[in-house]
């Protein structure tokens, strides 16, 4: 019986061909994998940071500064501000730098510019109203948009032009939306509007409309119960001939009273006539 000699072990080469032929492509392992599935992405490794030096006092890179925190005035503060403020301005000119830098009053923030006056300041006549509207927050001056042009016509009426009135509000900044000033807002601005007209000392105070009727006059009257009245307004050094009538704004709205307005501008005519006469 011949003797048989055993084949030499396959090489790694070819054990490798051997599985190729045989359709085996891929290592097996112990637990089963879903090649279908997608594969979770391996987590990035982050870079090892190097150390870095400590850099000198003069190279560190600027700390920006913070703003400011905003900080809230209260009512109480600012009203006692705004009557310390408009007791020291001597002129009306340094009544409106005043008003140009007090903080006190949110509507400041909101307003485009400050409608402090328009007309004469040496006038004998003054009128007043409530608060700037859109026209007049942006030109700066008061009674400048509809309003304004009925008030003119008003005034052409019994003789005046602007050259010959002073004008200005209780309220020197235009409310957001031309919303109503607040309570508190008013207040804030009142010691302004009276050292305003203090300063310019007329013999006559006209108030436009029940808001600067009520806050100057000091009546819970309406409108309708007040105009046409003649009454003292206190300066603390001379009383001043005042009496209210309607807002021009709300002439437009309302024509049906102008005549009622027409009724009051005759009184004032008639009052500025007799100051004319003592005069001479």
């Amino acid at each position: 019986m011949p003797i048989m000699t055993p084949e030499p072990a396959p090489t790694v080469a070819q054990l490798l061909a051997f599985y190729l032929e045989a359709g085996v492509d891929c290592a097996l392992m112990d637990e089963p994998v879903n090649r279908l599935s997608d594969p979770d992405p391996a987590p990035a490794r982050e870079p090892a940071e190097a150390p870095q030096r400590a850099l000198p006092a003069s190279m560190q890179p600027a700390t920006p500064p913070r703003p400011p925190a905003k900080i809230e005035v209260l009512p109480e503060v600012a009203i006692a501000a705004a009557r310390e403020a408009a007791r020291t301005a001597p002129t009306l000119e340094a009544l409106r730098t005043l008003l140009e830098t007090f903080e006190g009053c949110a509507l400041k923030n909101t307003a485009t510019r400050l409608v402090f006056s328009d007309g004469n300041p040496a006038a004998k006549i003054m009128f007043v109203g409530e608060a700037p509207g859109r026209d007049e927050d942006i030109e700066g001056l008061p009674f400048v948009g509809r309003s304004g042009k009925l008030l003119d016509l008003m005034m052409k009426a019994i003789g005046l032009d602007r050259s010959q009135v002073y004008i200005a509000n209780v309220i020197p900044w235009r409310p957001p939306g031309n919303r109503t000033p607040t309570p508190q807002e008013t207040q804030i601005c009142l010691p302004f509007i009276q050292r305003q007209i203090e300063l310019v000392n007329p013999d006559i105070l006209v108030t436009l409309g029940n808001p600067s009727t009520q806050t100057l006059l000091q009546t819970k009257d309406g409108i309708m119960k007040s105009r046409g009245r003649w009454v003292d307004y206190d300066t603390g050094t001379r009383n001043i001939r005042a009496i209210a009538s309607f807002h021009p704004a709300y002439l437009l709205r309302s024509p049906g009273y102008k005549r009622m307005a027409w009724v009051d501008m005759r009184s004032i005519a008639k009052a500025m006539a007799a100051l004319a006469e003592r005069a001479v």
